[in-house]
């Protein structure tokens, strides 16, 4: 009797223990994975960015599941690669979908393939949280609809206001200018913009014209905006054709008094090795930059975590184009979850409209058509670059200027452009 009273009381004293012992979130974790699923680009022109907001995306993941899950579930990211494209993407999602069975859904990074997942998601009643798409819900107007893009409430000039702004402080004022862009969405979108951005300046176009997606010798096209003589130049453009157009403008000297705007690829760490000091000069949109009035609570942790692991993953060393604002995106994914208690994309999508967020890229609210309520948009400008700059350069700020806006503002635009050549 008194043997069995003290293995009672040994196993008494044993679950005590058990019960105060801390638990492993990972393990308190239970039932099948909340399945997340999109498509991303990882190969073709978009791929350098695509990848590196799917680290930022996986470092989310496995941050989440190391605190426990979403609703005591793990999560699990299920993605494909549309190739940079829009074809392959409502065929994606509608797999994701219908096969892969995901719980949520997550859209696509760029214009191209976000506007090619908006009539799945719309078909389906899902909630879809973009990354990087222009204007893509000003013709769908769907209520479960969210753009993570710091382009704010009227998208389209949001690119390019900066831009002007910065170019009608100058003395004397330009009075010309010339558009080119890529004959594509979000090149064409950004263009409207830079037209009613310099039309309410009062600018006179001088050049404007697209260029078809497949052209590869940008020397013919910046001939012909050289021969209108325009005072600034407003690109839109895709990665491939950002680098064409810079060299094409340095190989014939074309010096207009300021030139860039809206050119995509310029942020990529890549990118900007490949040009070096060819940047000087331009100035151009950025999302975010490493200055210490954009650093929240998580930045500087999330990109020492991103970098410790990119050169292992094979992408953007740096990751602050779009490695930031991957995980972002996730971010208020999850808020949203935890918040209603619900996997239900109305539940979710009515809970986004009026909560605001805080991300490793600042607090963001998104209005009614599911942009965000105040731009973020920066434009720059890169001086001072030395021929064979190394990664080092790109990791700070010594060779780029936040011109806009106000409250970010780091110094003065080098104009015209050619001083700072």
């Amino acid at each position: 009797m008194l043997r069995y009273l003290k293995l009672g009381l040994l196993a008494a004293t044993a679950g005590a223990f058990a019960l105060a012992a801390p638990v492993d979130p990972a393990k308190a974790q239970s039932g099948e994975p909340i399945k997340i699923g999109l498509s991303m680009s990882l190969t073709g022109p978009l791929s350098p960015n695509g990848k590196q907001a799917l680290l930022g995306l996986q470092i989310w993941e496995e941050e989440v599941n190391a605190k426990g899950g979403l609703l005591g579930r793990p999560v699990k990211l299920i993605y494909y690669d549309d190739q940079s494209q829009s074809a392959p993407v409502p065929g994606i999602y509608t797999k994701l979908l219908d096969v892969d069975k995901v719980d949520l859904i997550l859209g696509p990074y760029a214009t191209v393939p976000a506007a090619a997942a908006m009539p799945v998601a719309i078909q389906k009643n899902k909630m879809m949280i973009i990354l990087f798409g222009l204007g893509v819900n000003t013709e769908f107007k769907y209520d479960k609809f969210f753009a993570m893009i710091p382009s704010g409430p009227d998208p389209k000039p949001s690119f390019t206001v900066g831009f002007f702004a910065t170019a009608m402080q100058q003395n004397p004022k330009p009075q010309t200018v010339a558009f080119v862009a890529a004959d594509q969405e979000f090149s064409k979108n950004a263009c409207d913009g830079a037209k009613e951005n310099a039309k309410k300046h009062g600018l006179r176009t001088v050049y404007d014209r697209a260029y078809p997606p497949n052209t590869t010798d940008f020397t013919p096209v910046v001939r012909a905006i050289a021969a209108s003589n325009p005072d600034i130049v407003a690109v839109c453009s895709y990665p491939l054709d950002s680098v064409g157009v810079v060299k094409a403008v340095n190989e014939i000297n074309f010096k207009p008094k300021m030139i860039g705007g809206a050119m995509v690829g310029l942020q990529a760490t890549g990118i900007k090795q490949q040009l070096g000091h060819l940047l000087n000069g331009w100035t151009n949109y950025e999302t975010w930059v490493p200055d210490k009035k954009m650093m929240y609570e998580g930045t500087e942790a999330f990109f020492k975590k991103y970098q410790s692991k990119a050169q292992g993953a094979g992408v953007d060393p740096l990751g602050y184009y779009l490695g930031g604002w991957g995980y972002a995106y996730a971010q208020v994914l999850e808020q949203a979850v935890k918040e209603t208690k619900s996997l239900k994309d109305a539940d979710l999508a009515a809970y986004i409209h009026k909560a605001s967020f805080k991300t490793i890229h600042g607090t963001i609210e998104f209005g009614a058509n599911g942009e965000w309520k105040k731009s973020g948009m920066l434009q720059v400008q890169y001086h001072n670059i030395k021929q064979g700059a190394g990664l080092e350069t790109w990791r700070g700020m010594d060779y780029q200027t936040v011109l806009t806006p106000a409250e970010l503002k780091t110094g003065n635009l080098i104009y015209p452009f050619e001083k700072a050549r």
